[in-house]
């Protein structure tokens, strides 16, 4: 067995801890670009050195995917890199995820909120659109934002006061502005037992009031910008003028049924 010199084994030495010096350039182009591929971050790593000239990728270059993963597991890259905590997924217990069933019963509202546009940086109010399942009753407010602050206060003067039946259901989407504690609170203080929400890939769960959003507010309120300092003036229009017009004096067309002489029903 021959035995290598000494200045051998301390230059070999050297080099090693000068490429595990090196190898945090790795770390570093990895969390710049987000890479988690060996043959991507190779590549990038090939770039740094011959098209930009940064000599801290030299020898990283050459390496092979295999080198490159087992550099990754390394504790100087793990200190430099940092551990990475994924977003753990997690069901919301508030609202239970299906279509309400009202079985020919008004009171079962559905909700949604249409936002009137920004402009130059200034935020626009939002209207908040109720609407019943079956008598298709409809109330609408403007609140300044949708936070829990103007949401909250605004739903419980609707769910109160707006319908002239007792509300026995609740439904939105899966939007944070209503699905919270604050509402749950809201909608179990006033006995509103059901509390449901929109499934996912269901778009037809909340079609009655998305349809009123398309076919009603523009119509009236139109597409232009309002700033959200004029949210008190519009919610006064929209609660004591747009609502009782919407629900009480604008003219719909509803079939009139008819039976002729071969007992045939006619619309």
């Amino acid at each position: 067995m021959v035995r290598r010199p000494s200045f051998e084994l301390a230059f070999e030495f050297l080099k090693r801890a000068m490429f595990r010096q090196q190898n945090t350039s790795m770390a570093i182009g990895k969390q710049f670009h987000s890479v988690a591929l060996g043959p991507t971050l190779g590549k990038l790593c090939e770039r740094a050195y011959e098209t930009f000239g940064d000599i801290g990728y030299q020898r990283l270059k050459k390496l092979s995917n295999g080198h490159l993963y087992n550099l990754r597991k390394s504790q100087t890259h793990r200190r430099i890199r940092g551990n990475v905590d994924k977003t753990r997924p997690g069901k919301i217990a508030m609202g239970e995820g299906r279509k309400p069933p009202p079985e020919g019963r008004p009171g079962f509202v559905r909700v949604d909120s249409v936002h009137q546009g920004d402009l130059d940086g200034i935020k626009g109010l939002h209207h908040i659109n109720l609407v019943d399942e079956i008598t298709q009753f409809q109330f609408i407010g403007s609140v300044e934002r949708i936070s829990g602050n103007f949401l909250l206060p605004a739903l419980e003067e609707a769910l109160l006061e707006a319908f002239p039946f007792v509300v026995r259901g609740f439904h939105s989407d899966n939007g944070s502005e209503y699905i919270n504690k604050r509402l749950a609170g809201l909608l179990g203080k006033l006995h509103i037992r059901e509390f449901t929400k929109s499934r996912a890939r269901r778009i037809n769960d909340n079609a009655r009031v998305e349809s009123k959003n398309g076919s009603v507010l523009p119509k009236h309120l139109g597409y232009a910008h309002i700033p959200s300092r004029f949210a008190s003036k519009v919610n006064i229009f929209t609660q004591q003028v747009l609502s009782p017009y919407l629900n009480f004096h604008r003219p719909c067309f509803f079939p009139v049924e008819v039976t002729d002489n071969k007992r045939r029903i006619r619309k």
